[in-house]
């Protein structure tokens, strides 16, 4: 089978921050942090900002593109936290992050740089053998890549360039399925596809391409359903919704400092200490990504002690009514997914497109895997330099 590296051939390695303070569930301890450690100096700062070997507040770094931050050295920062964006964190969890490069070990610029309204990141979850949970979801948030076991997977765009422009897929391959097909093939379809038959294996991702052009449309249609709710409502789209009375309301109001996360399967009720939300399908609470349980990870990064005297530990003093209402929205779409995710065990590819027809497309040129070059926006460079790209 073709493998995801080869159809979607340009892709980036996960995000990798260096210090956990930078990112966090609410947009308020992100500002409040910010200004700790702008407010401390000399070796008190230095501590609370978690040196690394690629930052530390004297890196001299340039702006992340799109973003209007700071570039002088951070130790000489007396400004305001730069504005929070909403990073997808793993698989399904939607955070916040403060986007200043000087905080972030490698952010991969080419990310941002082609990140806007119309493009959609495929993450790649990694291999765990025998772990339930799907081979690559589909976000249009910023991706830190990060997967909740293994190895680390690849974050690989829709687009190569800004404004829905160039596909990020093997020249030829869109020609090739079109005749395949008896019609003319976008890419999203394409993307749609891998949602539905991509299979996780110790070697990468790998996605059968069907022969067949009736299974086509019906895995085309299969990974549209999915990349929907996915997206939350992204693009236009509609936010996921269960069917009237199925939808999940708090029946008991969750407590300031919940304790503890559980499961009534009988009475499908989810238990935050004392309090209660229902009903939850059981396939909400079991959903997995790489063997892990999505509903206790979730939690779990939600209320882990920090340690004190660290900027991680500057956290709501209470459970917030937002953290609520994005849990509501997360047993949504961890329902559909579930079951959108049994009809996916049930489709089959059929007979495959083979590799000798392939031929002139795979492997795709050493060109396809680099980023496109964008010179259409300013991008400050270290100390107010400008960048040259």
């Amino acid at each position: 089978m073709p493998m995801l590296d080869e159809l979607m051939p340009w892709g980036t390695a996960p995000l990798r921050l260096g210090r956990g303070w930078a990112m966090a569930p609410d947009a308020a301890s992100l500002k409040a942090r910010w200004d700790a450690v702008v407010r401390a100096e000399g070796p008190e700062q230095d501590a609370l900002f978690g040196c690394t070997r690629a930052r530390t507040p004297r890196s001299a770094v340039a702006a992340l593109p799109g973003q209007a931050t700071g570039t002088g050295r951070f130790v000489r920062e007396e400004g305001r936290c730069p504005t929070p964006v909403r990073v997808l964190h793993g698989a399904f969890d939607e955070q916040w992050l403060i986007p200043d490069h000087r905080l972030i070990d490698a952010a991969r610029p080419e990310l941002w740089r082609v990140a806007d309204d119309r493009q959609v990141f495929v993450v790649e979850q990694a291999y765990a053998p025998g772990a339930a949970g799907p081979a690559v979801v589909a976000s249009a948030l910023l991706p830190d890549g990060r997967s909740p076991a293994g190895r680390p997977g690849r974050i690989r765009p829709l687009h190569r360039r800004p404004g829905g422009l160039e596909p990020n897929l093997a020249p030829g391959l869109l020609p090739l399925l079109s005749t395949r097909y008896g019609r003319e093939v976008g890419a999203g379809e394409v993307v749609a596809w891998i949602l539905a038959v991509a299979e996780a294996t110790p070697a990468g991702c790998a996605v059968p391409l069907t022969a067949d052009p009736q299974l086509w449309e019906s895995g085309v249609e299969l990974g549209r359903r999915m990349m929907a709710v996915q997206l939350r409502g992204a693009h236009g789209g509609e936010r996921p919704r269960l069917p009237g009375g199925r939808r999940p309301y708090v029946r008991a109001a969750v407590p300031a400092r919940p304790e503890a996360i559980g499961y009534d399967a009988e009475g499908e009720v989810l238990r935050l200490g004392a309090g209660r939300i229902s009903p939850v399908p059981a396939g909400a609470w079991d959903f997995q990504v790489g063997g892990v349980r999505v509903l206790e990870l979730w939690f779990e990064r939600r209320t882990a002690g920090a340690e004190p005297g660290t900027l991680e530990a500057i956290r709501p003093p209470s459970w917030p009514q937002e953290w609520t209402s994005e849990l509501l929205e997360l047993i949504t779409v961890l329902a559909l997914s579930s079951e959108l995710q049994e009809r996916q065990r049930e489709f089959k590819a059929g007979a495959e497109i083979t590799r000798d027809e392939l031929a002139g497309v795979l492997p795709p040129p050493a060109a396809a895997r680099r980023p496109a070059s964008v010179l259409d926006h300013h991008e400050e460079g270290p100390e107010g330099q400008f960048a040259l790209l």
